[in-house]
């Protein structure tokens, strides 16, 4: 790889790290740490517990010392930058999550909304709780009025969505290209799971030639309705949470060919009104052919959750959905063991052997494993229409569920994070910024080089490979107007001239880089 030196005029932008002395209040996340681990019985009581006492009292001095650096605002801002987010490792300032600041200094009040990323964060409440507490240690505050929200559901994702998925924040795909190893149970009460900790959810079942949606919920319409005006589906609904699928439109199952299902999949989740969703839950058909790449490329999914069951025959098939979700950018989460055993006469069996969920983290580095035990009740529920964690929402299986729900709302966080900061432009030293998600490294790329190696029909010929765009027709001084995310795998970058650049990360890695950039002082920034 060749490395392009920086010119003079390049400047690296001013680090404002925080001082050693100045103390934060970290919320710990217990359930998704960064080596892999197997998730069994943590109650959600117990992680809350375990996430309050992690956080350690801030000391009057620290606090009285806060008030002279400055305004009002700057004091109660200060203090909450205290709070750091676990799963972005940013306070909650630089976050962004602190809106409608409102200081009255005369009678010591202050009130603001924390906009949180989703409503189902697993730790708003600590977020809540710890706002009020470091606001309330400035001396002149005597009255604290903190207000939660979340963000509006969109997606992260540029580019032409069709109409139904442009208010859906995430999309999560439950796969296991095997059938019979309780896919369709686990994306059901993992959506439902994801309702119950405040989310909009809606389920899509992609099963066309056996939808099991139908039977594992009773919605009182069972039929799928038309908008005649939008010519667009009105999903049905149960408990609160939407449901699309094919058993819902009075046509049973399936019996066609390959090209006609994707059609049909096609229509049913894209011109559907979700409306707005925090997540779209997808239960995929078993398999990697036709329906499921089809799928993956209409769709931007954010995640997929991997299911298993312990045979090793399970395992060979799960192994290649995997890898077809590698290949297309999109990241793995979770892995979800079905199956497992069951307890009688105080011993533990193991009637499907040990070891393919493991095997499957161990292979291809998917940090999160879950296990579920046999249980006639978790059977019994998805066949009277009725998941098992709303009839049981305090028990084993409930609280297994709750661990997955917290794993996919956390690791969905990251994700969006990570893809919304992977390419910027950083105006002070004139450079693009590339750190590519589920990457430690970053570097730096001149605009004018990254614009030169663009390879779309309009910069190099299709047929011959011919360069189109010559190195003099681009500015040395051009500037990227904006930069935006295109799913897991590439940004788009719109220049002045109009002209709108894919820009993949594996392309992106392989650019000359600039070095030997200048350091900034913090008098020149």
């Amino acid at each position: 790889m060749q490395l392009l030196h920086a010119p003079s005029s390049l400047h690296l932008s001013f680090n404002n790290s925080r001082p050693q002395s100045e103390k934060s209040f970290l919320l710990s996340s217990a359930c998704c740490s960064s080596h892999p681990q197997r998730h069994q019985k943590p109650t959600w009581i117990s992680y809350k517990r375990s996430v309050l006492s992690s956080i350690t009292p801030k000391s009057a001095s620290a606090s009285t010392s806060a008030i002279s650096s400055g305004t009002a605002e700057a004091d109660v801002l200060k203090a909450l930058s205290q709070i750091i987010d676990p799963d972005f490792g940013t306070d909650i300032v630089s976050c962004g999550f602190v809106k409608d600041l409102q200081i009255n200094e005369a009678l010591g009040e202050v009130s603001f909304r924390l906009e949180l990323t989703t409503p189902a964060c697993p730790i708003k409440d600590m977020f809540e709780q710890k706002a009020n507490e470091v606001v309330a240690m400035l001396p002149w505050v005597k009255n604290v009025n903190v207000t939660m929200s979340a963000q509006p559901a969109r997606p992260v994702f540029a580019g032409q969505l069709p109409a139904g998925l442009q208010t859906i924040s995430n999309i999560i795909a439950v796969s296991s290209c095997k059938g019979g190893v309780g896919k369709s149970t686990v994306a059901v009460n993992l959506a439902y799971t994801l309702a119950g900790m405040g989310a909009r959810v809606g389920i899509f079942d992609a099963d066309v030639y056996g939808p099991s949606l139908p039977t594992m919920v009773s919605p009182e319409n069972r039929l799928l309705e038309m908008n005649p005006e939008k010519r667009s589906i009105i999903p049905t609904e149960y408990l609160g949470v939407k449901l699309v699928s094919f058993g819902f439109a009075g046509q049973g199952r399936a019996i066609m060919r390959g090209p006609m299902v994707s059609g049909v999949i096609n229509q049913l989740l894209t011109t559907t009104e979700w409306g707005e969703l925090d997540y779209l839950v997808i239960d995929m058909p078993p398999g990697t052919g036709d329906i499921q790449l089809t799928l993956c490329q209409v769709v931007p999914l954010t995640a997929a959750v991997i299911v298993t069951t312990p045979q090793k025959l399970a395992f060979i098939d799960v192994a290649k959905g995997v890898r077809m979700f590698s290949k297309l950018k999109v990241p793995c989460v979770a892995v979800v063991e079905n199956m497992c055993h069951f307890d009688a006469d105080g011993k533990r069996y193991y009637p499907f052997g040990r070891g393919s969920g493991s095997q499957v983290v161990q292979q291809f580095g998917i940090p999160h494993l879950f296990d579920l035990p046999i249980r006639p009740t978790l059977s019994a529920s998805g066949d009277s229409g009725m998941p098992e964690v709303v009839a049981d929402p305090l028990g084993e299986i409930a609280q297994t569920f709750q661990n997955l729900g917290v794993c996919v709302v956390q690791q969905c966080a990251k994700i969006r994070q990570q893809v919304s900061t992977a390419v910027t432009y950083d105006k002070f030293i004139k450079a693009i910024r590339v750190k590519v998600p589920d990457s430690e490294e970053e570097f730096l790329l001149h605009p004018a080089t990254v614009r030169r190696n663009d390879r779309s029909a309009q910069s190099v010929d299709e047929w011959t490979g011919e360069q189109k765009l010559q190195y003099a027709d681009v500015p040395e001084d051009i500037e990227p107007e904006e930069i935006r995310p295109m799913g897991n795998y590439a940004v788009s970058i719109t220049w002045p001239d109009g002209f709108s650049q894919i820009a993949p990360y594996d392309q992106l890695q392989t650019i000359e880089r600039l070095v030997d950039v200048p350091q900034l002082t913090p008098a020149q920034a």
